[in-house]
């Protein structure tokens, strides 16, 4: 088994998948999704401590060197579950597990929730539902999801002239990173450009969604998400998130939570070999 990984695409339809393959090929299953405007990258400092399963490691659709939508297209949980799961299928996965952070993480409970009796087992990181809305909100959220996708569709993103600044940019942007990280992130996730470098990232991520899920929807799909669930929290993680995230997690009994030192990329940071620790024997079980 080789420390380093192997850099792979899965064919969806025509359209590319970019990945890393870490570990033992012949080892259990695991699929890893990265976060928001991240790319397989989030997961380099985990993985050579789960080197007995076969993780593979994938650029979401519109991430890293992966494939962007159509432009009609939109960027939704719902599309990315059909990705996922097609991605399964081109591995010749019927049965396998999910490692997840943040977004990936919504992604990962929402497909398992749906198809239960593919996916075996959830190691989440900083992420399990959707933030839930009220149904009084719904015609705002269309109208906002409508006028960001027309702004977003045609914007040009913003050149670095060099891989230092990007990173620089990317380590003081939303949630903050150490060097390491943000580099990591960067080399995955640029462009060589006219000027130096640019995101490779598809602008239209940055538009919100056309529709949410109410309440009673969030859990309505966190009950058919019956199978184990480890849940790692950053102690500094989102502002807010624990305290939305524990009182749903504590309802559900197939899961166990612990809390990390941390930010948000707390799985690319200082826990990183900790929350890998943790989820190993987890995701190596075969009942």
């Amino acid at each position: 088994m080789s420390p380093s990984p192997r850099e792979i695409t899965l064919d969806l339809q025509g359209n590319t998948i970019a990945a890393r393959q870490w570990g033992n090929p012949d080892g259990v299953p695991v699929l890893a999704l990265h976060g928001w405007l991240d790319n397989c990258a989030s997961f380099d400092a985990m993985a050579p401590h789960l080197q007995s399963l076969n993780l593979v490691a994938v650029d979401m659709a519109g991430h890293g060197q992966s494939y962007h939508r159509h432009r009609d297209a939109n960027y939704t949980v719902w599309t990315e579950i059909e990705d996922v799961l097609g991605m399964a299928d081109v591995l010749g996965w019927q049965h396998f597990s999910v490692l997840a952070h943040s977004r990936g993480a919504v992604i990962g409970t929402i497909a398992a929730a749906t198809f239960p009796e593919r996916i075996d087992r959830l190691a989440l990181i900083d992420g399990l539902v959707p933030p839930p809305t009220s149904d009084e909100e719904a015609p705002d959220t269309l109208r906002k999801g409508i006028e960001q996708r027309a702004r977003y569709r045609n914007r040009s993103s913003k050149v670095f002239d060099s891989l230092d600044v990007a990173t620089a940019a990317r380590k003081n942007g939303l949630f903050k990173l150490s060097d390491g990280a943000a580099r990591a992130l960067v080399e995955r996730g640029v462009r060589a450009c006219e000027g130096g470098y640019t995101w490779s990232n598809d602008p239209q991520l940055l538009a919100s969604s056309l529709a949410k899920l109410n309440e009673a929807q969030v859990m309505a799909f966190l009950s058919r998400a019956t199978m184990p669930i480890l849940l790692a929290l950053g102690k500094d993680g989102i502002q807010g998130m624990i305290e939305r995230i524990r009182p749903i997690a504590e309802l559900v009994p197939n899961m166990e939570i612990r809390e990390f030192p941390g930010g948000h990329h707390l799985h690319m940071e200082e826990s990183a070999e900790a929350i890998a620790r943790w989820f190993l024997p987890f995701l190596e079980a075969k009942d």
